[in-house]
């Protein structure tokens, strides 16, 4: 489902990216790992097409980043679900409320919203909190809440970048239970992270972004 071949990709005399190829298969758990401007954030953005490749392809489902115009890029980011270290929450509305928003752009109907806001927010044990504004909830709970969000849309992928890197290691513990679940379901996982004592944890393809490529990598 995604492919990057021969990608080149830098800023500036600064290259990030030198030959980069990988690959994920659909409903795959892999964790994304690699030092402090290795280019894990950069990689994600170019799987939804923020950032382009210098050289080589990046390709989602059949979507390439060679060919895809500009109308067609909302079509592929609906397929994906990004959850972000800082959250990017709306805070002028409540839980319910930021869910709903994701729904509402696409015309969803009412009563499917409702019901995929109280399946996703059971989910993240959340379902309390629904009326809650985003500044009344703690740094788990706003993560909890940025990965249903992330669901919502029932997306083919997740992206998370960093999502437990501001959280202690209980906390932490319980959002990655709560991606394997969702990934159990057959939704694909891309999970980048500095967090170790995490990937030890769990059995999933650890790819490592060293020298502008990406290796495999093993912990125990």
């Amino acid at each position: 489902m995604l492919k990057f071949d021969n990608v080149h990709f830098g800023y500036s005399s600064n290259i990030i990216f030198s030959g980069l190829s990988l690959e994920m298969n659909p409903g795959e758990f892999c964790f994304l790992i690699g030092k402090s401007g290795a280019g894990k954030s950069t990689l994600l953005q170019m799987i939804y097409m923020n950032l382009f490749p210098h050289s080589g392809v990046v390709q989602f489902e059949k979507y390439d980043s060679k060919t895809i115009k500009a109308k067609d890029l909302p079509f592929l980011r609906r397929k994906l679900g990004i959850i972000f270290q800082d959250f990017k929450l709306l805070r002028d509305r409540n839980i319910y409320d930021n869910l709903a928003f994701v729904l509402e752009v696409l015309d969803t109907p009412k009563t499917e919203i409702k019901r995929r806001i109280n399946d996703v927010l059971t989910d993240v044990s959340l379902i309390h909190r629904r009326n809650s504004m985003p500044d009344q909830l703690s740094g788990g709970e706003k993560q909890k809440l940025a990965i249903a969000r992330a669901v919502v849309n029932e997306p083919v992928m997740i992206l998370a970048d960093e999502p437990t890197g501001n959280l202690d290691s209980e906390t932490s513990g319980e959002i990655v239970n709560i991606l394997q679940k969702i990934n159990a379901r057959g939704t694909a996982v891309l999970f980048a992270t500095h967090n170790y004592e995490i990937i030890k944890k769990v059995n999933a393809r650890i790819l490592k972004l060293d020298n502008g490529k990406a290796v495999r990598a093993v912990f125990k």
